[in-house]
C-alpha cells in the first residue's frame, strides 16, 4: 500500500462511500474543497475519458483548455498508475452514462 494512505485517508474513502447520492456528494465536496479543485477534478476525468477515446493532447487542450503537463500526467496515470481511471470509465461505458 502506498506511504500516504493513513487512517485519515481511509477516514476519508470511507466517508465518501457513505453518500448516498449526487446531492450528498455535491454538497460533501462543496464544503471539503474550492470550486477550483472541484473543476480540476472533473476536468481531469474528462481528460481521461478523451485520452480513452483516441484524442489527441492538442484536441484535448483545445477542448477543455487543460495543460499538456496535465493530460500527460493522465496519460501516465491510465498507463501506469493503479487502474483507479480505468476502472470508472468502464463502469460508467457500462451503465451508459456519457
Amino acid at each position: 500500500m502506498s506511504n500516504w494512505f493513513s487512517e485519515d485517508v481511509q477516514e476519508l474513502f470511507d466517508t465518501i462511500l457513505s453518500l448516498r447520492d449526487q446531492e450528498e456528494c455535491r454538497r460533501f465536496f462543496e464544503d471539503l474543497c474550492t470550486v477550483k479543485e472541484i473543476i480540476e477534478m472533473a476536468q481531469r476525468l474528462k481528460v481521461a475519458k478523451l485520452l480513452r477515446a483516441g484524442s489527441s493532447y492538442a484536441g484535448i487542450n483545445r477542448e477543455t483548455g487543460v495543460s499538456s503537463a496535465t493530460i500527460s500526467r493522465v496519460s501516465r496515470c491510465l498507463d501506469y498508475g493503479s487502474g483507479g481511471y480505468a476502472l470508472v470509465l468502464e463502469r460508467s461505458e457500462k451503465e451508459g452514462q456519457p
